[in-house]
């Protein structure tokens, strides 16, 4: 609506204008009504002006918008209850003309500025301004504040939940703005510190947050000016940085300081002591045995490719116990093994200094590195160290156990300049060591060939064994622990030979795989394995362990499809069970092959799972159906910290969708824990030991029966 404009004509008070002066006044009023109007119309609130009858005497455009008037309506000199009325009968007004008169009459009879808020029948809210006229009436101005006051409530809403994340957050939080300084600070911190807010202030900066720190005993050591640098080189970088802090109590946080985009960043504070731990003892068992603590095989190689790699002197000893077998013979597995932790120290006794290695491969297997030698004298010295030391009698309850040791040693760089070489050539001179009486020692000579024939012959007979048929396939059955059901069987591969006896696969498996005999053999394992199970019950499974140099060859996919399409077995059925040595390969056919076949709907295993390598990082590389745990764990899960950790594997397991089977299960104790724990399936002697296809499949109507029977 336009503006009421000044009459052009209208008599100006004071001295009377003669001649031309009466036409420029007049132009000058118009003039002066012209830019009062614009001013008025370009406002972004809306105006109204009211004399001290009460009657309009201007508005703007912005007034007629905001209330939805009719503009034909509200001239200059309506009365302000009609426009008021005008609200009501278009439907704008929230409450009747009398209620909203009612209400703002005081703010209009107050002789000084006054502000409201009205909300509109739409929800609409419009903010008042009343200021008085010297003359009489007055002038309001109207905003429409809705946006703001919705703005306002998100703002308010959005610092609500803020509080609330702050409140419930399980870590601590500081937050330091562009400047620095200390503007945020949740209660967890004050927690996870055992501080007060007195202690942290608000405003407080980085340094000064760092020294009360120290100041207060919290952090014993700390370089405050390395930390402070380094926090905002990273923040400069707008990269995240984290930093393990080792508190005086013991504890450990993980800080991690993430920048903003305003300036300034975030630091959060967790408490991963206990997490910690569990990821220490996992690392520490991933490179060391569980029974006897001793670098395993895989820290070994490690450190013997890396002594190697700088051109070192070492001797290397191939250590193998003399008598063990009858030690387990007479006394058990529990004498056995506690002999193996008494070996083990008594080997390390035995070591110059902390440089020289020994570690257990496995069984009763034992090597040593020795760094430096001082010829072939400072190895036969503790060589002899060795066989005497171990030749004496261990007590344990009252009873005396005698065992000797073998010895063989090879010497870098003179026997051989790589592990591999060295480590065979070891072999060679400790299998001499066995034939010639045990309990001595034998340096490598390049003669010793007889193991060598020893290998070929055993060779020739593995070769020959396939074509005779000399292998069999026995099955162990794997139980679902919370319904007691059998729901499939481990494939277990045996050698019956004519010559050798019962050969154990352990002595022909890494054969096999060396010549690359594994691949006809696995095949026929793989073939034979799903014939039988095809006249099992619908639904259970067979589990076939296969080898990287099976997956390598090129034809593992095929050979599969080839035994699911011949014995008919769907392919959900089959689980191939594989090492952590399969995914340390690190070309693509392995991970290839494997994603095929899991694509068919056939489950990958992961068997013997947390022993000898980093597993975590094999699961992240490759995601598996099932996860086994090494019965070696399962043999000592009365140890708090095995059973922590068996722990821990069940509840990842459960995390990423992961069937967990225990191996080794011998125990009612064993499977109640497993059982308690939610571990979904075991496998052992207590469940069933490995027995013929017949054997195997009685157990499974003899099941069936009871079942039906109850």
């Amino acid at each position: 609506m336009s503006v009421a404009h000044v009459k052009a004509g209208s008599p100006v008070r004071g001295r009377r204008a003669e001649g031309v002066g009466l036409p420029r006044i007049e132009d000058e009023l118009r003039k002066q009504n012209d830019r009062f109007s614009a001013a008025v119309e370009n406002m972004s609130h809306g105006l109204c002006m009211f004399d001290a009858d009460e009657r309009m005497i201007i508005c703007n455009g912005n007034y007629i918008s905001i209330f939805c008037l009719n503009a034909e309506i509200v001239q200059p000199g309506i009365r302000f209850f009609d426009i008021l009325q005008h609200s009501v009968d278009i439907g704008v007004a929230s409450h009747s003309a009398e209620e909203l008169y009612a209400i703002r009459k005081p703010y209009i009879d107050r002789a000084k500025p006054s502000t409201y808020e009205e909300t509109l029948s739409d929800g609409r809210i419009i903010n008042i301004s009343h200021r008085p006229l010297a003359s009489g009436g007055w002038v309001s101005i109207y905003e429409d504040i809705t946006e703001q006051r919705r703005a306002e409530q998100e703002l308010k809403e959005q610092h609500r939940r803020f509080d609330a994340a702050l409140a419930n957050m399980s870590q601590g939080l500081l937050m330091y703005d562009a400047d620095g300084r200390l503007i945020v600070r949740n209660e967890r911190f004050l927690e996870l510190y055992h501080v007060t807010p007195a202690d942290f202030p608000l405003g407080m900066s980085h340094r000064d947050a760092l020294e009360q720190l120290a100041r207060l005993g919290i952090y014993a050591e700390i370089d405050i000016d390395g930390e402070i640098s380094k926090t905002a080189a990273c923040l400069q970088a707008g990269e995240m940085r984290s930093t393990y802090r080792h508190l005086a109590d013991g504890r450990t946080l993980l800080v991690v300081r993430q920048p903003m985009s305003g300036g300034g960043w975030v630091a959060t504070f967790d408490d991963v002591t206990e997490r910690r731990r569990v990821e220490e003892r996992m690392t520490h068992l991933a490179h060391h045995d569980t029974l006897t603590n001793l670098p395993n095989r895989s820290m070994f190689r490690e450190r013997l490719d890396q002594a190697l790699g700088e051109a070192t002197d070492l001797a290397i000893f191939s250590l193998d116990l003399d008598r063990f077998k009858a030690v387990n013979d007479t006394w058990g597995h529990p004498a056995g093994d506690w002999l193996l932790k008494c070996v083990a120290e008594r080997l390390q006794r035995c070591l110059r200094n902390e440089t020289d290695v020994v570690a257990r491969f496995g069984g009763d297997e034992f090597v040593i590195i020795q760094f430096n030698p001082k010829g072939a004298g400072d190895a036969e010295k503790l060589a002899k160290r060795i066989v005497d030391i171990i030749g004496k009698p261990f007590r344990d309850k009252s009873r005396d156990m005698h065992v000797g040791i073998s010895v063989g040693i090879a010497l870098s760089p003179d026997d051989g300049r790589d592990a591999d070489t060295l480590l065979k050539n070891a072999d060679m001179a400790l299998y001499r060591a066995k034939s010639e009486g045990r309990n001595v020692y034998r340096f490598f000579e390049p003669g010793m060939d007889a193991m060598v024939r020893a290998r070929r012959a055993l060779e020739t007979d593995l070769e020959a064994a396939l074509r005779r048929r000399e292998f069999e396939l026995d099955f162990q059955p794997i139980m679902n622990i919370a319904s007691g059901e059998i729901v499939g069987a481990e494939a277990l591969m045996r050698w019956h030979s004519p010559a050798r006896g019962l050969v154990p696969p352990d002595d022909f498996i890494p054969v096999a795989e060396e010549i690359g005999l594994i691949v006809p053999l696995g095949e026929w394992a793989l073939r034979k394995a799903c014939t039988v199970a095809a006249g099992w019950p619908h639904g259970l499974r067979i589990a076939v362990n296969v080898s990287a140099v099976q997956i390598k060859s090129g034809t593992f996919a095929r050979s599969v499809i080839s035994a699911l399409a011949f014995s008919g077995v769907p392919a959900n059925r089959l689980e191939l069970e594989i090492t952590e040595t399969v995914l340390m390969d690190e070309s693509d056919t392995v991970l290839k092959t494997l994603r095929q076949l899991r694509d068919l709907g056939v489950r990958i295993a992961l068997d013997d799972f947390g022993i000898g390598y980093s597993s975590l990082g094999y699961l992240r590389r490759f995601p598996v159906d099932k996860i086994k745990i090494d019965r070696s764990f399962i043999r000592d899960i009365d140890n708090r910290d095995t059973a922590a950790i068996v722990r821990t594997v069940i509840g990842l397991g459960a995390q990423l969708g992961t069937t967990v089977t225990a191996e080794g299960v011998e125990t009612e104790a064993q499977l109640e824990f497993l059982r308690k724990e939610g571990c979904v399936e075991a496998q052992g002697y207590l469940i069933g030991i490995p027995s013929k296809a017949a054997d195997f499949a009685r157990l499974l109507e003899s099941r069936a029966g009871i079942r039906q029977s109850g």
